[in-house]
């Protein structure tokens, strides 16, 4: 009996016979590389399959079926508080949300060359440029806060002025990017800017006829040439706020803009740099009915004579804000040009004392008065001028250190109970003594004291 057969099945080690590779053998050695190349494979025909017949019933983004003009009117409704999440949503919903947008404080100018201002925001009304068209230091730590912008300041610093010359751009960049502006928005009606000339002026002037607010700071010697202010005017005819802010320029100009600003009603002067004599023109606006001077350290050094002066009998508003008015002879003249005068607002300003409040009792209509911080008015001076106006209505004194409740008259008195509005308090020092012996709390101190 052979047993060999049964040998070799038993015997593990023995190498087997190599037989030809068939489908099923491969099939069964290999499963995984099988199935891989067989799913890869029908893969690769169901994405080409899908790429070349979309699913037309899958759709993402259901607002695509919405039209512009329809998500408007929606973002429209929606409270201001939510526009700028709303515009993180995709790049259409910001662009959408950049329609809405009416006012821009910009920031840096390159914005605005670049023309990425107009395309962001197409629809601006406002653009305020201060802050665009100053040099600022790169790396400082100190800011400076000022009435229409926060400055960073370093030790080089202006002494004599607000900012230096070499801090504020060239006057030709400033007109270049002014034509960009006129020509992206031609509804611009508000207008801030820093160190403009007369021929970006006349830029805007030609492209935005629809302006009404205009605000420059340091135009230097642009309101002495009445030429480009005629020319100005009769293009921008309505103009209802104008502010000038450490401008140059005589009667000449002033002149100018009351003949062809014909709708001017808000006139602001901020440390202006005006010749003498210009006060008299202020007698062209005829339509003015607010005059404010903010931190000018004169009025007119030379009003001229009162003949000349003449005056606007359609002025209702006069508001002095941190000026000096030290000076009688400007004072006066400034009280004639506004005769017809109702709302009188003095703000933390130098000199203004009794004499020059006196000064004051030509104004005859004066209804409210609001005096806030005068420290070298006293109660004898407020009384003299507040009793002349016999139409005053309304009256707040605030911060007036020299102006003592004890020293109120019987007729002061009496008036303060028929006025409509009263706000008294002259003296904080006084007010808060009066309060504390009210509340007892000096005389609870005492006794507790006392008792240790």
């Amino acid at each position: 009996m052979s047993y060999s057969y049964s040998s070799e099945k038993q015997n593990p080690y023995l190498p087997l016979k190599k037989s030809p590779s068939s489908w099923s053998n491969l099939w069964f050695k290999s499963p995984n590389k099988a199935l891989n190349h067989v799913v890869f494979t029908m893969h690769l025909k169901s994405l080409t399959k899908h790429q070349l017949q979309p699913h037309k019933a899958l759709i993402f983004d259901r607002t695509l079926l919405l039209s512009d003009e329809l998500l408007l009117r929606v973002f429209q409704k929606l409270p201001e508080s939510q526009r700028k999440p709303n515009s993180l949503v995709c790049k259409r919903w910001l662009s959408l949300q950049g329609r809405l947008v009416q006012s821009v404080k910009l920031l840096e100018w390159d914005f605005l060359e670049s023309g990425r201002l107009v395309s962001r925001f197409p629809n601006l009304t406002r653009v305020d440029l201060v802050h665009a068209c100053i040099v600022w230091p790169r790396s400082c730590g100190v800011l400076l806060n000022h009435r229409v912008v926060s400055v960073p300041v370093d030790s080089e610093v202006s002494q004599n002025g607000f900012l230096e010359n070499g801090k504020v751009l060239a006057s030709n960049v400033v007109d270049r990017g002014l034509r960009f502006l006129a020509s992206g928005y031609p509804n611009l009606r508000k207008l801030a800017v820093v160190g403009a000339s007369e021929l970006g002026l006349l830029s805007v002037a030609e492209e935005c006829s629809t302006l009404q607010e205009l605000e420059l700071h340091r135009a230097l010697q642009v309101f002495g040439l009445g030429c480009w202010i005629d020319d100005f005017g009769t293009r921008v005819y309505e103009v209802v706020k104008l502010e000038l802010s450490g401008c140059e320029g005589s009667y000449d100009g002033i002149k100018a803009i009351g003949q062809c600003c014909q709708m001017l009603e808000e006139l602001t002067l901020s440390d202006h740099r005006l010749d003498g004599g210009w006060l008299s023109a202020l007698s062209y606006c005829e339509n003015l009915k607010t005059l404010r001077f903010q931190s000018c350290r004169r009025i007119d050094v030379c009003p001229g004579l009162d003949e000349y002066l003449g005056s606007c009998p359609t002025l209702e508003r006069l508001h002095l804000h941190k000026c000096q008015l030290r000076d009688k002879l400007s004072m006066r003249a400034l009280y004639m040009v506004s005769g017809a005068v109702r709302d009188f607002v003095v703000q933390d300003c130098w000199g203004l004392d009794n004499d020059i409040l006196g000064l004051a009792t030509t104004c005859r209509r004066v209804k409210l008065l609001s005096l806030e911080g005068c420290s070298l008015l006293t109660t004898e001076g407020l009384e003299s001028a507040v009793l002349s106006w016999k139409d005053l209505q309304k009256l707040r004194v605030v911060s007036c250190k020299n102006i003592k409740d004890s020293e109120v008259s019987p007729a002061l008195s009496t008036l303060f109970s028929i006025l409509k509005e009263l706000q008294w308090r002259p003296d904080t020092r006084s007010l808060l003594s009066s309060s504390l012996v009210e509340s007892g709390m000096g005389k609870r101190g005492s006794k507790f004291f006392r008792k240790i």
